[in-house]
């Protein structure tokens, strides 16, 4: 029984006997794959809820290690434990009234009674009113405990105190403002992240499917598949972040659902697509899934090692949430490629033919590829093809120029919510009447012995309120021979201004000599973070880039198409980041972007963008072997064109996604990550890379032996 491929059934025969696919998709085996999955999701569902439950996502989790900011953290915990303020804010334009001034009184003595949620309410402090000669505004500060469950009491805390205060009424303004307000802004946000992720994944993913493959049966394999998945990575992640210390916070736990999602069902597609064709060569359903995984198995495996290594290079980044991400993104990759390699293939051939309905593919139907719309893009771009990969690079370098527009330096609190919440409206108005950085102060740690003198540095230095000074109250001034005092900056606590007072004060303190004094808080954590994501940037991209050229050339056997295909992605990348630094500034309105937007970009656009040319660059490589370089260009676009598409519009689907969340970092990531992959998709892909291939010809094996060859065709000398 020919099929095309001269490998028959006798052919095939040792190779379906031997090859490790026949474990997955055997007439018995199938069923123990299906039964040990069974096992596994019955496991692991219940423990998969309980991953919010691990997220760390205390200060220290975020911050880099080693910076000073992080030292004074540790240092602080000496003196008290770690508290952070939620700000009451009160306002009335023209003045507080005699009634206003007697309701803040009485709201003062409820919030000192407070103790639920971690509050320390006999702390609080206040009312302070601004230095007008008939104020109309002040603040009280009440703080709030964090320990290891701070973070996740934070917004109950901030309901506990508003639920005293009150909203805004007859003019006056009562706002929650401060570290704790945003803090439980920022909790609001994320709350829900993981279902709300989940069903928006999972929403475009069946819409996406139903689209390609036109049966409303045969999407429902997939999702399966990719949904035991997720529970899998999400139950295994959770017992290494309660056993082995592996660091998990909100950021992590969410990529992490678009990333299963987007590169499983991104396998799914592929190998769709593969068994599809032997269906169409071979009668026996178990011997086209063997010949299916047998052959786009090495790009699946492949694909998925560039994103687990990829992911994996981020355990060398400074930034600790950077460096907790690798692990996560990892593991979940590396469970969902495991998915798609068992579960899913073994669930194909356990519901047989019928799951394609209605477009059932039969033995010895015609393969629609070989006359669809991507063979004549195939052979149009054969005519010309330097002239199409010139165009086509001036076009993307063209649109690479939108960076000067980026403005990766950090954004702001108030920057950082895609609407306006309570505690930004509360830290707008404060600002017009106090001190910028009240409510989140630098933190200063120094030997005892030259205190005195760091504090008057620290009160000479511009952009520290002088009086401001002092030892926080109801807190132990001294321990271990050190002193902690705190100090206001005259600007807001995370703007530029106050990062370079941070900076101003820094030098000043650590002139003084034998004081060991260092400089924390907020502001401080924030420049820091700052400077450790410049420095990973710098670190990790050229080593993603390395990791995915080895990758690529011991799975191409050459050198010059690895290079051809980095240099792609790069462009591609340029090509994303300059179109969405365009958009951000002129169509959305966004104020900037965070410091590692760059780098998160990078990383998902190179490691997952790269699939798409593994996957047509393996099987130009194996139609080359038969029929020729550039005839196999052809071919091998023609056959992948359709399912790299759609693979292209369900990866960009599911980080399209994270635009859900009311957070601008989230948002802009989502955006240009699905923007590159759709650029990567149906430009660089489908153009750039088959048009380079075609004019390079057989010399982009070299050295392989394919290079050796005039036509690509193997030589019969």
């Amino acid at each position: 029984m020919a099929d095309g491929h001269s490998d028959g059934v006798r052919s095939t025969e040792p190779e379906r006997r031997r090859g490790v696919a026949w474990l997955v998709c055997g007439r018995r085996s199938k069923w123990l794959v299906l039964l040990l999955w069974l096992i596994v999701i019955v496991g692991t569902a219940p423990l998969a809820q309980k991953l919010t439950d691990a997220q760390d996502n205390d200060a220290q989790s975020w911050l880099p290690g080693s910076a000073e900011s992080t030292q004074v953290l540790d240092l602080s915990k000496d003196f008290r434990p770690e508290t952070i303020p939620a700000v009451v804010i009160y306002a009335r334009d023209g003045g507080l009234t005699v009634a206003d001034r007697a309701r803040i009184a009485a709201d003062v003595r409820q919030l000192k009674q407070l103790s639920d949620h971690g509050l320390r309410g006999p702390e609080t402090r206040g009312p302070v009113f601004d230095k007008k000669a008939g104020p109309s505004a002040a603040q009280v500060y009440v703080p709030v405990t964090m320990d290891e469950k701070g973070w996740e009491r934070i917004a109950p805390a901030v309901d506990s105190i508003r639920d005293r205060t009150g909203k805004s009424v007859d003019g006056l303004q009562i706002h929650i403002t401060g570290p704790g307000g945003t803090s439980a802004d920022f909790s609001e946000a994320f709350e829900g992240i993981d279902s709300t992720l989940l069903l928006s994944a999972l929403g475009i993913v069946i819409v996406i499917l139903l689209f390609t493959y036109r049966s409303p049966s045969l999407l429902l394999v997939p999702v399966v598949s990719v949904v035991a998945a997720l529970f899998t990575a999400q139950a295994l992640i959770y017992l290494l972040a309660q056993h082995a210390g592996l660091t998990v916070n909100g950021q992590s736990a969410g990529i992490l659902t678009v990333l299963v999602f987007g590169a499983g069902t991104d396998y799914a597609l592929l190998l769709v697509a593969r068994y599809r064709e032997e269906l169409r060569r071979h009668d026996d359903r178990h011997e086209a899934m063997a010949l299916a995984l047998h052959r786009a198995g090495p790009a699946v495996l492949a694909s998925g090692a560039t994103v687990v290594l990829s992911m994996l290079v981020l355990l060398t980044a400074d930034m600790n949430s950077t460096r907790g991400l690798g692990p996560v993104a990892a593991i979940g990759v590396a469970v969902g490629l495991s998915a798609m390699l068992t579960l899913f293939p073994a669930l194909l051939v356990i519901f047989g033919r019928w799951i394609f309905w209605p477009a059932i593919p039969h033995m010895g139907s015609p393969e629609p590829t070989e006359r669809g719309v991507w063979a004549r893009i195939g052979r149009r771009i054969a005519r010309r093809p330097r002239v199409v990969w010139a165009a086509t690079a001036v076009a993307l370098a063209l649109l690479s120029l939108g960076l000067i527009q980026l403005r990766a330096e950090g954004i702001s609190n108030a920057d950082s919510f895609t609407d306006k919440p309570d505690s930004i409206v509360g830290q707008e108005i404060s600002a017009k009447h106090f001190p910028g950085g009240t409510g989140d102060p630098l933190v200063i740690v120094a030997n005892r012995a030259q205190g005195e003198r760091v504090g008057r540095a620290v009160a000479a230095t511009e952009g520290v309120v002088p009086r401001s000074i002092g030892v926080p109250p109801n807190t132990e001034p001294e321990h271990g021979g050190r002193v902690l005092f705190e100090a206001t900056t005259t600007a807001p606590s995370d703007s530029q201004a106050a990062k370079d007072t941070v900076d101003r004060v820094r030098d000043a303190v650590h002139a003084v000599p034998g004081a060991d004094a260092k400089v924390g808080g907020g502001t401080a954590a924030l420049l820091d973070m700052d400077r450790a994501t410049a420095h990973d940037n710098k670190l990790v991209i050229p080593l993603v880039l390395v990791v995915v050229l080895l990758i690529l050339g011991l799975l191409l056997r050459a050198l010059v198409a690895p290079l051809l295909l980095i240099g792609t992605v790069v462009l591609s990348f340029a090509a994303a980041l300059g179109i969405s630094a365009l958009a951000f500034r002129h169509l959305f309105d966004y104020a900037g972007e965070s410091t590692d937007f760059p780098l998160f970009v990078f990383v998902f656009l190179v490691a997952l963008g790269i699939d798409y040319n593994i996957f047509l660059t393996t099987r130009i490589r194996e139609e080359a072997a038969r029929q020729g370089t550039r005839p196999g260009v052809v071919t091998g676009l023609a056959a992948t064109g359709a399912v790299i598409t759609s693979a292209g519009l369900v990866l960009a689907g599911t980080f399209a996604a994270l635009g859900t969340l009311p957070m601008v970092a989230f948002a802009e990531i989502g955006f240009a990550v699905a923007l590159g992959v759709l650029l990567d998709t149906f430009v660089v892909r489908s153009v750039l890379v088959t048009s380079l291939f075609l004019d390079v010809g057989p010399r982009v094996w070299w050295p392989h032996s394919l290079a050796k060859t005039s036509d690509g065709t193997p030589d019969q000398r």
